[in-house]
């Protein structure tokens, strides 16, 4: 993988796999969740995030678009992977990804044991959140009636799903008033 680090691939079975270039509506909604995490480990400095092209070892190597990795995580985090599960894996869908991200990712991260996935469809406005289950199989978890969702991973942390679709995304300074009405009190 190091021979083809700057090409953007993903280790499959013995084979380099490249993927795809990221189309826009993908790109802005990387940058408004790791603006989100950012802010929020600023608040409650609990864990900490990786975006692709990070890689994250399983049984296969993959380039998650987002990890979330927990201080209490017992996998190590070395400086160009993470070996082992991320607590939290997101993957925003593109045209080209919906197979890998819905299927094979699922199975691979679930599998893995990768505490939580969530998938963000910009084409189909459509998010997903998936927890780990005590039999090690993911269960599908719903927003609230006020499409706000939460993990228990990390507390205090509002995901109002329909925010994902807003042209424009909120910005900086955004994220920043909104982490504080959500956790800066605390």
């Amino acid at each position: 993988m190091e021979r083809y680090a700057a090409h953007f691939c993903e280790w499959v079975d013995g084979t380099v796999v490249k993927m795809s270039p990221v189309h826009d509506a993908h790109d802005m909604i990387m940058r408004y969740l790791a603006m989100l995490f950012e802010a929020y480990f600023a608040y409650k400095p609990i864990g900490r995030i990786r975006q692709a092209p990070f890689v994250m070892r399983l049984e296969r190597t993959r380039e998650p678009d987002i990890q979330i990795i927990l201080h209490i995580n017992p996998h190590e985090l070395k400086p160009t992977y993470m070996d082992g599960p991320a607590d939290i894996c997101i993957e925003v869908v593109s045209p080209e990804s919906v197979s890998r991200d819905y299927g094979e990712k699922f199975a691979e991260y679930e599998k893995g044991g990768v505490r939580e996935y969530w998938t963000i469809d910009p084409e189909r406005q459509d998010s997903r959140f998936y927890r780990l289950s005590e039999n090690g199989l993911y269960e599908a978890q719903r927003p609230n009636d006020a499409d706000n969702y939460r993990t228990p991973n990390l507390p205090g942390l509002v995901i109002h799903v329909p925010t994902f679709w807003q042209q424009p995304l909120p910005d900086f300074l955004a994220v920043g008033r909104m982490m504080q009405e959500m956790v800066g009190a605390g």
